[in-house]
């Protein structure tokens, strides 16, 4: 497993990147971004992450005290069997990718406010540097350097009077950083299954779960995509 561990390195160096981003676009609108420490509102309800995310999940999962992850992992594990009353073979390893898309909201309503089972009670992450990407680009809408909108919705408590798909100073290079991101999925999936796969999602609660270790994929019915 090492020679995939040594893929974090890189992608949390990607991750960095989102993160500046994140900041800069706070310091330059100011108070038009309400998202600040212990704002929990988006660590609600079940959304899927890569695999990719997934393993960076479940290595910060692991660095937590014995206690903690105990108390973390059992809630994790009532979560998955709330799923299983839905999906029954939603079992190791966890891949949403069995089933069509279309389908998917039915685990995952927008209106589930349960909370991530990393959220602590004092309304912070757990594994805040090992949070997936898609926590991280929450609540600012996505607009490339090039102009183009990539995700044109935001949190609703940011931008209460104004439009920030027209404002310069939030746009990044998307496109690069989705390309990197694309690039080395591919390639941890290679090391970690020996096929490079474009696409396979999971749910914070089942990375937790994941037995990266043993981790076999299963004969996938949705495969449009998905390897290449």
């Amino acid at each position: 497993m090492d020679a995939v561990h040594t893929l974090l390195t890189p992608y949390r160096a990607l991750l960095h990147e989102v993160d500046d981003w994140f900041q800069r676009c706070c310091l330059a609108v100011g108070e038009q971004i309400a998202c600040h420490r212990g704002c929990s509102d988006c660590c609600r309800g079940l959304f899927d992450i890569t695999l990719l995310d997934a393993y960076l999940v479940h290595d910060g999962f692991e660095r937590l005290p014995a206690s903690v992850r105990k108390r973390v992992g059992q809630v994790a594990h009532r979560r998955v069997e709330a799923i299983q009353q839905t999906w029954p073979v939603f079992v190791q390893p966890y891949l949403l990718n069995r089933y069509p898309e279309e389908v998917w909201d039915e685990i995952m309503p927008d209106d589930d406010e349960t909370p991530c089972p990393l959220l602590g009670d004092d309304g912070l992450c757990m594994i805040y540097d090992s949070r997936p990407m898609t926590c991280r680009l929450h609540g600012i809408p996505m607009v490339d350097v090039s102009g183009e909108i990539l995700f044109d919705e935001w949190c609703t408590h940011n931008f209460l009077s104004s439009d920030p798909l027209g404002m310069p100073a939030l746009r990044a290079p998307f496109n690069d950083i989705f390309t990197q991101e694309q690039l080395l999925f591919r390639e941890f999936t290679r090391r970690l299954t020996g096929q490079p796969y474009n696409e396979l999602d999971t749910l914070i609660p089942a990375a937790i779960l994941l037995d990266f270790d043993h981790l076999v994929l299963p004969e996938l019915s949705c495969d449009d995509g998905m390897r290449s």
